[in-house]
């Protein structure tokens, strides 16, 4: 009866980090699903976007506008890591890494050379605050952060409709049909890891505002995670959600998902210490999903294909 209790005063908060996180998960999977390219900026861009905002709003800027220079210090990464790849001939993956090492530095820089930087509610106007998870009123983060991914979603679903979106959907399927019919492929790949990167940074913005801090380190595994939730909400939600908005919609309930589990985890009594082995875990074996149904499928099928054989000789 207390893991009950405990796991549904859990809940609240699991949900919270869910939706931010989520944000996040939505820049991967445009990246990953969209470009087909693997971008590693995102575990600086996410500290980059928490720096920036905390810092704005302790010199008194409003929470909006902190969070919105966010967007944009998180799409200057992903402009850099766009030039690497596409300007300098080097791999994506390595473009990422090499961005993601400088943004440390940067971040330190951001954050007056500390580590962490703090902005309390009780002295700040913040937009979400995990204090208030559990209370039922307007300080409640839920509802806001809900119609945040919500108007995210209704947004980036317009611009890939567009015709620069669907050129940039273009350059992932197919790049050179896509070069073959004119499309500027390198300056898509750059605006794509630009918007990427860009969501990634405003979700640090509001991870740092509901968690009272921006860290160096805040963004670290934020690769990882963005990817758990964009293969949980492929396994769960794939043959369900066929619309590009309902399948970034997956993503983001993939990732409420992942917390609700790892909460689930801890709740069993593990120790806190292996949070990051028990992270692995949970994503390697939503990883693993795909590849054990598609195993499990050729196996049932082979018999079929045997009978079918026989019975036409």
């Amino acid at each position: 009866m207390n893991f009950f209790t405990a796991l549904l005063n859990s809940l609240p908060g699991a949900v919270g980090q869910g939706l931010i996180w989520g944000l996040m998960a939505i820049g991967v999977y445009l990246t990953f699903r969209i470009l087909d390219v693997a971008d590693l900026t995102v575990d600086g861009s996410l500290a980059t976007g928490g720096a920036v905002c905390v810092m704005l709003i302790r010199g008194g800027v409003n929470p909006w506008l902190a969070v919105l220079a966010a967007f944009a210090a998180g799409m200057l990464a992903g402009l850099v890591t766009g030039f690497f790849h596409t300007k300098c001939g080097i791999p994506a993956i390595l473009a990422g890494i090499l961005t993601q090492l400088a943004l440390y530095s940067i971040n330190l820089r951001i954050m007056g050379g500390k580590s962490n930087q703090t902005v309390s509610v009780d002295k700040y106007d913040l937009l979400a605050s995990q204090r208030y998870v559990r209370e039922l009123g307007l300080n409640n983060p839920l509802p806001l952060t809900l119609l945040i991914l919500a108007v995210v979603i209704g947004l980036l679903y317009w611009f890939f409709g567009t015709e620069k979106g669907c050129s940039i959907r273009a350059t992932g399927a197919n790049p050179s049909m896509a070069r073959a019919q004119g499309i500027n492929t390198n300056a898509n790949i750059v605006l794509g890891l630009a918007l990427s990167n860009g969501l990634v940074a405003f979700s640090g913005g509001l991870l740092a505002q509901y968690q009272g801090s921006a860290d160096v380190n805040m963004g670290r595994g934020a690769i990882v995670i963005g990817l758990a939730a964009v293969i949980i909400g492929e396994v769960l939600f794939g043959k369900l959600f066929r619309n590009f908005a309902l399948r970034m919609l997956s993503v983001g309930i993939g990732a409420i998902i992942y917390y609700i589990v790892l909460q689930v985890v801890l709740q069993l009594g593990l120790n806190t210490n292996d949070l990051k082995l028990i992270s692995a875990l949970i994503v390697a074996v939503f990883l693993a999903i795909p590849y054990w149904k598609s195993k499990l499928t050729h196996v049932k099928a082979a018999p079929a294909a045997g009978k079918g054989g026989s019975t036409h000789a």
